[in-house]
């Protein structure tokens, strides 16, 4: 069967590297920041629109709030910049997950591609301190900083997936496999994703 894989993670757990390495031991393209860069080229904004996107709302209840004013706006037929780079986002991924096996690391695909045959759900989490500890080490920042950027970058990633979805961002049902990297390590955590969608 082919496979598409989706890969959501906790700020820190080293998702984004262990999507690198299942897409060589499997030989199947892996897409992360490259959804922006195609994102942008077919919507003719700017790349920065859709990083910046990525980085808007930190606050649950003033997303919510931003938003649906927006989409009350939407009933009147005009589009607000968001709803069109979600929508074009969402455009991309079903694209690529429909031309060929892939890995698609965030931005909600494993809920706009729920209906995809061969669909493989991911999450991979870790401990705070072991997740603190590769920012730091990452970005040259104290544990301190690293634990401030770990919980904003969660809250934000928390925020998107939950008001575009209608499951919860990290609750272990919504997922084919949850992966504790700080217990197994980054490379251990790649052979035990690529042995399980070899063996479903």
């Amino acid at each position: 069967m082919n496979h598409i894989i989706t890969i959501s993670r906790q700020h820190g757990s080293g998702g984004r590297e262990i999507g690198a390495l299942v897409s060589k031991k499997l030989g199947i393209p892996y897409y992360d920041n490259d959804l922006i860069q195609l994102a942008a080229e077919k919507s003719g904004f700017s790349e920065e629109h859709f990083r910046d996107y990525d980085k808007f709302a930190t606050n649950s209840f003033l997303y919510s709030l931003v938003r649906g004013f927006q989409y009350h706006q939407n009933a009147t037929g005009v589009w607000s910049l968001e709803d069109k780079i979600y929508t074009t986002q969402s455009k991309v991924i079903r694209e690529l997950a429909e031309k060929e096996p892939c890995i698609i690391i965030g931005r909600c695909a494993d809920y706009i591609l729920s209906d995809m045959p061969g669909l493989v759900k991911l999450f991979i989490y870790g401990s705070l301190d072991a997740r603190a500890e590769r920012v730091a080490k990452r970005e040259n920042i104290t544990t301190e900083k690293a634990i401030d950027k770990i919980k904003s970058a969660d809250k934000r990633r928390q925020n998107y997936y939950n008001y575009h979805a209608d499951r919860k961002w990290g609750e272990a049902q919504n997922y084919n496999l949850c992966i504790d990297s700080s217990f197994c390590g980054v490379e251990k955590a790649a052979d035990i994703i690529s042995d399980f969608v070899s063996k479903v």
